[in-house]
């Protein structure tokens, strides 16, 4: 799998490591053809509905060492063989993050090689290079996950734009607040979207809240359900639940659905790109999929999506990202440190 600019230079071989919440991975770039992609999914927080940091930072501390020499076997490499290494510094869990940067400091100070810290959303943003053909720029991003939602720009030279965000959930944690209320199991994305498959989205009337410019909402949706819910007793509830979970799936899927496109597509007539890009966790959602890919192809556009392996957390797109940044003659100091609010620096 080849990645456009990235590893011009012979011998380029990059090392990325992506810790940022609870999944530890690691990948190798060699000469822009990535060699390995290994995650390694925590099971730990299932019983709790949502990740706990702690055990997420235990984890990823029991994990990374065998995940990255994994990820070097697969690679047909040593760690001596290695160029670069790039780690995501944030924003994430600050536990979890400081697991991953500090191993990559210790590696690169051990093997006298160039650091580069990644923030997790350009990671992202980058997967878009993974495989396939790269989507045209100037592009419209619509970034969707566990801890964001975001809508921005890319140009020609790979500088962002941000043109709007949530006010208050992002997509994904509305996704898994719902179905903790619906008892379903975490992560409730793709529980729900299992589900919604076999209901009906004209089931109930959950509100679409919509803001002016490009913003977001997703706080109303799940107190609307929340709501619906609570006005039966506990056996009505179950009766309930146990005709209509499939129909409720659909129909809250649907709403969350209708409200991360609607800014997409004004975005697509007044800037008149028709590049657009989904990227991030919730970006594996089938029905974003279908129904974005339809509204953009309606307006002359192309919906450019990761392969479902890169919508998640992993390594290969923060390795991407760093030998982009190496390509360019960067890189960070080994007193960098893990920033669990990383603000995001635009320019390529």
């Amino acid at each position: 799998m080849f990645s456009p600019n990235c590893g011009n230079d012979e011998n380029s071989c990059v090392l990325g490591i992506e810790t940022s919440c609870d999944d530890t991975a690691a990948a190798v770039l060699v000469d822009g053809v990535l060699r390995s992609s290994i995650i390694s999914s925590q099971s730990e927080h299932i019983p709790f509905g949502g990740v706990v940091p702690e055990l997420a930072s235990r984890a990823h501390d029991r994990h990374l060492v065998p995940v990255v020499e994994a990820a070097l076997h697969e690679a047909g490499i040593q760690a001596g063989d290695l160029t670069g290494i790039a780690v995501t510094r944030g924003p994430g869990l600050i536990g979890s993050l400081m697991v991953g940067v500090s191993f990559a400091k210790s590696l690169a100070a051990g093997l006298g090689v160039p650091l580069v810290g990644v923030h997790h959303l350009d990671g992202h943003i980058d997967s878009l290079l993974l495989g396939g053909t790269p989507p045209e720029r100037p592009t419209l991003v619509l970034v969707v996950s566990g801890g964001h939602t975001q809508l921005m720009t890319v140009n020609a030279s790979g500088e962002r734009q941000l043109l709007g965000k949530t006010r208050d959930d992002a997509a994904g944690e509305a996704f898994d607040k719902v179905a903790a209320i619906l008892g379903l199991d975490y992560p409730g994305g793709p529980v729900i979207d299992r589900l919604a498959m076999t209901g009906n989205p004209s089931f109930h009337a959950f509100p679409r809240t919509r803001l002016a410019g490009y913003d977001w909402s997703f706080s109303g949706i799940k107190t609307s359900m929340l709501y619906h819910l609570g006005s039966m007793d506990a056996p009505a509830r179950a009766a309930y639940l146990e005709k209509h979970l499939q129909d409720l799936c659909a129909s809250f899927q649907e709403a969350v659905v209708d409200m991360l496109i609607t800014p997409v597509v004004r975005a697509m007539k007044q800037t008149g790109f028709r590049s657009v890009g989904l990227v991030g966790g919730v970006s594996a959602n089938s029905r974003l999929r279908a129904r974005l890919g339809s509204e953009v192809e309606a307006r002359g556009g192309h919906l450019h999506v990761p392969e479902l392996s890169y919508s998640m957390d992993n390594a290969a797109m923060i390795a991407l990202s760093g030998c982009l940044r190496l390509t360019r003659g960067e890189q960070d100091p080994l007193s960098i440190t893990a920033q669990p609010s990383l603000p995001m620096d635009l320019r390529p």
